[in-house]
């Protein structure tokens, strides 16, 4: 069997069958296929002549510009490991991610130059690593081949968002994620499309760019086709698609949404260790309100007991999905890998049915995760930040229901004797230490937890009274 490619020479092919056409456009500029792959050559050839190799890995922390794009490409044309972070990350959330990955380099620049490049085969190593907000609350790397790159971007490009080469994708979504970095960035790269680089989401600033320009695709989180349709006018557009992720979109928003618009939003479900194995498909109108999608063409699903037994349709049990574009594992971390890969499927952590059509319904969650405006939250994370409050004797953290983000993160805080914070202490000593999603906006002070016998807090409990 012939080895898998590296995804940056399946680019190389983009741009040389469309070298004039253009690959990224920004306020004011934009960068050739040709141009593109050019310059990524030319940071291949720089961190190779720097003494990198192939399997080494190199962190990107850079907003959305056309330095994050060639960091990608030329990182993966030299058969390095490529790790977009968050710029938007806190200095000391950066340091424990940088800490785990172990870069050779980290960059937050890149210089122009050019070289001209040809792409061999793949290295053994990965492509890409992706981090989430580890369960436990230690940041996880989430290694991807190139051969699960290529597979999600085909499925992005293809049955997905059946993007051709006059679409215009707008990339309003962080890059560094993977929702961001797929959907709006390589697929559209993988077949010849135009990638508008917006380096940071603002209401105003989008429905501009959507008035002015021919842009055709928008892929999105729920907060902001919701902060759109706020705006006081906001209706003319040239988009054919919207495409929602990373949290769900409620239907009465798709709803407004494409009343509005006239655009339907193409809803799914994904995670950053699978890409997006279940969703809506552009060519197929069927909307049902209450499912996040089916499997798409090469993926499976089902769901099972906790003996780990295949449910029939319609039973209720966790979700497991089995895809070419999953991950290898978490770097460093084979504990937490044996604990969702098994035999080739992926425990999502998530409640679901299947019905007999292969619809897909969450139902909750086995695993705690808050979802807030399409950015992931594991409480364990936020509660050991408030536990290293001086002033904290316990912290329990969950997600309450929000109209525009889906959920809000919100702490529940007991305080050790004699001790004087006040809430907004507390929400001030987060936000200073954690990103700018993940602080909790509300805080409650309480005398005691709510606990089981066996000492557990019932977090349940917190939910009702919150």
């Amino acid at each position: 069997m012939a080895p898998p490619a590296n995804f940056a020479a399946l680019l190389e092919a983009t741009a040389r069958v469309h070298p004039d056409r253009t690959a990224l456009a920004w306020d004011g500029a934009a960068l050739t296929y040709g141009e593109l792959d050019a310059r990524a050559g030319g940071l291949a050839r720089t961190l190779l002549g720097r003494g990198l190799r192939p399997g080494d890995r190199v962190a990107l922390v850079i907003p959305n510009r056309w330095q994050l794009v060639v960091g990608v490409l030329g990182g993966l044309k030299a058969g390095l490991t490529v790790a977009p972070l968050d710029p938007l990350l806190k200095r000391e959330e950066l340091a424990e991610i940088l800490a785990d990955l172990k870069a050779t380099l980290v960059l937050d620049d890149i210089a122009a130059e050019s070289a001209g490049w040809t792409t061999r085969e793949a290295p053994p190593s990965a492509a890409l690593v992706l981090y989430t907000s580890g369960s436990t609350g230690r940041p996880k790397g989430a290694l991807l081949s190139h051969a699960a790159v290529e597979f999600a971007q085909r499925s992005w490009a293809g049955p997905v968002m059946e993007l051709t080469p006059d679409d215009v994708v707008l990339a309003a979504l962080p890059l560094s994620h993977s929702f961001g970095l797929n959907g709006a960035l390589l697929a559209p790269l993988l077949v010849g499309s135009t990638v508008r680089l917006v380096e940071r989401f603002t209401p105003d600033g989008v429905a501009s760019l959507l008035k002015r320009e021919a842009i055709s695709v928008f892929p999105g989180v729920a907060t902001m086709f919701r902060r759109l349709l706020d705006l006081p006018v906001f209706a003319d557009t040239r988009l054919r698609l919207a495409v929602s992720g990373a949290a769900p979109c409620p239907w009465d928003l798709a709803q407004e949404w494409r009343a509005r618009t006239g655009v339907r939003i193409l809803r799914g479900y994904g995670m950053t260790e699978l890409f997006r194995p279940l969703s809506y498909l552009a060519g197929d109108p069927t909307d049902l309100p209450d499912a996040v999608g089916r499997a798409v063409p090469g993926v499976e699903a089902r769901v099972v007991d906790d003996d780990g037994r295949t449910l029939a349709a319609g039973e209720g049990g966790e979700l497991l999905i089995r895809t070419p574009a999953a991950t290898d594992g978490y770097l460093g971390a084979p504990d937490d890998t044996r604990a969702v890969l098994a035999d080739g499927w992926f425990r999502t952590g998530d409640l679901a049915t299947i019905d007999r059509d292969g619809w897909v319904r969450i139902t909750g969650r086995k695993r705690e995760r808050i979802l807030r405006a399409g950015h992931s939250i594991f409480p364990p994370e936020v509660e050991a930040m408030l536990l290293t409050h001086p002033d904290v004797a316990e912290a329990a953290v969950i997600g309450v229901p929000h109209a525009e983000l889906g959920e809000e993160v919100a702490a529940f805080v007991v305080l050790r004797g004699g001790a004087r914070a006040t809430t907004n202490d507390l929400i001030a000593y987060c936000r200073e230490r954690l990103a700018g999603y993940k602080y909790p906006r509300r805080v409650t002070l309480m005398a005691a937890l709510p606990r089981s016998t066996t000492g557990k807090v019932l977090k349940a409990k917190l939910a009702a009274e919150g």
